[in-house]
């Protein structure tokens, strides 16, 4: 059966099917217990919150499930050319964003200050809270925070955008791998190379990890219906992980305007971008990636760009804005959408597979 693999067997689920996990507020509660219930592995990216808020999300979902569901984290979320990025170079930055922030009416922003919660204080909250699984991208935990999960009994997942960062996670005795490749929408997790040199394609990449490691694979990028599954188990993977089709779901955290915009003719134009968080990210072009894309070496280091492109209005939801000038994540494969309910997604993934 397509649905009994090693990953499956490893986290005691139904369907080798995970919810990718939505950085920027873009998860919900709703969305990880639904993919959990319907068999899948409900995801939660923790990124943007705090210790408490982390814990206090665990909670709602357990209410709601009593499934096996992820927690991921930023291992790597300060740049180290933060440090060195100064006032005039924060300057030049201004400048190049002047004309639109006086389009909008806005003030031209002032340096951002509180830059978020780092990951060695929400790391704490996941060993509170106890999630079956801890993934986590942009790098590899200290020993002592893997051994941690496995003493708790966490099962822990690390993101590998090359088959170096792939072995050098198994060597660090991680439980399982997500393979992505560059079709995948949001950010590029590499962490080994520069992500503009670890560019390596989906149905590419997944064979040659799968190669290389003994661990279960997870392939990501580009994965949006039956089909993209049906490739990717084939190639050797163990489970897939989706993520812009879910982020087109009701149940999903992204703001209307983000969903709607993924089953418009637009999206299937994406582009790989710095603009919005410095970052390399991929989301559907528009005006402010076309117009900016080189200036690249203006941008500020994650995550200044990211708070300061906040004050911009970038991102969506935010009222008073131009769509023009917004991040809207989306992989390469957002044109092959169809269904804007995530229980509706699974079942039919589910049914599709089970037919083929």
């Amino acid at each position: 059966m397509w649905n009994k693999t090693k990953f499956t067997k490893l986290l005691g689920i139904d369907y080798p099917i995970v919810q990718g996990p939505f950085g920027g507020g873009l998860s919900s509660v709703k969305l990880t217990s639904a993919v959990s219930n319907a068999g899948g592995l409900g995801s939660f990216g923790g990124q943007p919150f705090s210790s408490n808020e982390i814990i206090e999300i665990c909670s709602e979902i357990k209410k709601l499930t009593n499934k096996p569901f992820n927690i991921n984290l930023w291992i790597n979320d300060r740049d180290k050319a933060l440090t060195t990025f100064d006032s005039d170079q924060f300057n030049k930055l201004t400048e190049l964003f002047k004309p639109y922030f006086n389009e909008l009416g806005l003030p031209i922003a002032e340096r951002p200050t509180n830059l978020g919660t780092k990951f060695e204080e929400q790391i704490e909250a996941v060993y509170e809270a106890k999630p079956a699984i801890f993934s986590f991208v942009y790098g590899i935990p200290s020993s002592d925070i893997l051994e941690n999960c496995r003493r708790l009994g966490i099962k822990t997942v690390g993101a590998a955008t090359t088959v170096d960062e792939a072995i050098a996670l198994e060597n660090a005795g991680v439980d399982s791998i997500v393979a992505t490749g560059f079709e995948a929408g949001g950010h590029r997790v590499s962490f080994l190379r520069s992500a503009e040199d670890s560019l390596t394609g989906t149905f590419s990449l997944i064979p040659q990890v799968v190669d290389s490691v003994k661990i279960p694979i997870i392939a990501a990028g580009g994965i949006a219906d039956a089909r993209g599954i049906k490739a990717a188990l084939v190639l050797g993977a163990d489970a897939v992980q989706m993520g812009t089709a879910f982020l087109a779901t009701t149940q999903s955290n992204a703001s209307q305007d983000h969903k709607d915009k993924l089953f418009t003719p637009e999206a299937k134009y994406t582009i790989l971008t710095k603009v919005f968080t410095g970052r390399l990210s991929r989301g559907i072009r528009n005006r402010l990636t076309e117009e900016l894309k080189n200036h690249e070496e203006l941008f500020a280091p994650y995550p200044l760009q990211s708070k300061f492109m906040g004050l911009l209005k970038a991102y969506p939801g935010t009222a008073n804005s131009n769509p023009d000038f917004k991040a809207y994540w989306a992989g390469q494969s957002a044109s092959l959408l169809k269904h804007r309910d995530a229980k509706t997604l699974m079942e039919n993934l589910v049914n599709e597979m089970n037919k083929i």
